[in-house]
């Protein structure tokens, strides 16, 4: 197989310290690994394979300095909005990460257990855009519902993670916490959420917008139509919880057709990269704690509406730095090697 020059852009937050993990777990065909971040971070040196790596300044000129052919962008959708364009022409495909490129009509919007062949149009932009991180593990349930059943509705509610929000965010949880167990939790700052996180919960995640749903929610809603090629209705409430890292979702569904939870429940364990925990009589089912460093979707609590045959219940839990981000990134440049190599 071949190896391929890989960028990392924003290599010094969050989501690109994943990827740079899910890159060596999966031995990915490396031939050089070049890693991008501010001038602020140029200069410091990251770890892979045993191996010290100094970051360098994201210019305009490095990807075609550094013969660039694939470039993970992570770094805020301002970065890839500047910086993409050169990488492209420098002959690079793009994986952006960031929400800048998503409902581009041009820019196909990627997640390759769902519609891998949408990989294929990346030739009409250079671009590949990697979806909110709701939206990927939400949909990575749906898809063989939908093919079994034919989706028409989803309301979901999302319990969404700090670490959706960044480092810092996740530092401010942590504060807010050993202040609280010094008794000071009332001096304590909230920069990152507009209010106390720690044993709290935010019915906001982003603004609000002039319908009063988050932008949050409806980039579930506008991502998930894209991803699907379907006008499938969906509601969603996005809620920040006092949790370091992975996000859950309960997931109400309605289909065309009747459903039966044993069913669905098989379908689900056959797709790929998911894990089904739903052994209710043991009090077994997904939770983030279970889920933090593991690239696959967990998936629990299965069951049919009480009322209507025709709709499905299920509680979805998944890493968001990993699956929700870096790992689905991966995935995505995977997919494309794949493709590439077969023309």
């Amino acid at each position: 197989m071949k190896k391929y020059n890989l960028a990392v852009v924003g290599a010094s937050g969050a989501v690109g310290e994943e990827i740079l993990r899910v890159i060596e777990e999966i031995d990915f065909p490396l031939a050089k690994l070049v890693l991008l971040a501010s001038k602020r971070s140029a200069g410091n040196s990251v770890e892979f394979n045993a191996k010290e790596i100094i970051i360098q300044e994201l210019t305009e000129t490095i990807f075609d300095e550094e013969d660039i052919e694939i470039a993970l962008f992570s770094a805020g959708g301002s970065v890839s909005a500047k910086y993409a364009p050169f990488a492209v022409k420098a002959g690079a495909v793009v994986i952006d990460n960031t929400s800048h490129f998503r409902m581009d009509e041009n820019v196909p919007l990627v997640v390759p257990e769902v519609n891998p062949e949408d990989i294929a149009l990346w030739r009409q932009t250079g671009i590949i855009a990697n979806p909110n991180c709701s939206t990927i593990q939400m949909l990575q349930a749906l898809k063989p519902l939908d093919d079994a059943y034919d989706l028409i509705r989803v309301d979901a509610s999302t319990y969404q993670a700090t670490s959706g929000a960044g480092k810092t965010a996740m530092e401010e949880l942590v504060t807010q916490m050993q202040d609280f167990f010094a008794f000071k939790l009332s001096e304590s700052e909230h920069k990152s959420f507009n209010h106390q996180i720690a044993l709290n919960l935010i019915p906001q995640i982003d603004v609000f917008l002039e319908n009063d749903y988050t932008k949050e929610e409806i980039k579930m809603v506008n991502e998930t139509k894209k991803i699907l090629h379907k006008d499938v209705e969906l509601s969603a409430t996005c809620v920040r919880v006092p949790v370091l890292r992975g996000h859950s979702e309960s997931l109400s569904l309605t289909f065309d057709s009747d459903v039966d939870a044993n069913e669905a429940r098989e379908l689900l364990r056959k797709a790929p990269n998911i894990i089904i925990i739903d052994n209710p009589s043991q009090n077994e089912y997904p939770m983030p704690a279970g889920c933090v460093d593991q690239n696959e979707t967990f998936i629990g609590r299965i069951r049919k509406d009480l009322y209507r045959d025709n709709m499905l219940h299920l509680w979805v839990v998944a890493d968001n730095l990993r699956v929700g981000a870096a790992t689905n990134a991966v995935r995505i440049a995977q997919k494309w090697i794949e493709m590439e190599e077969r023309l």
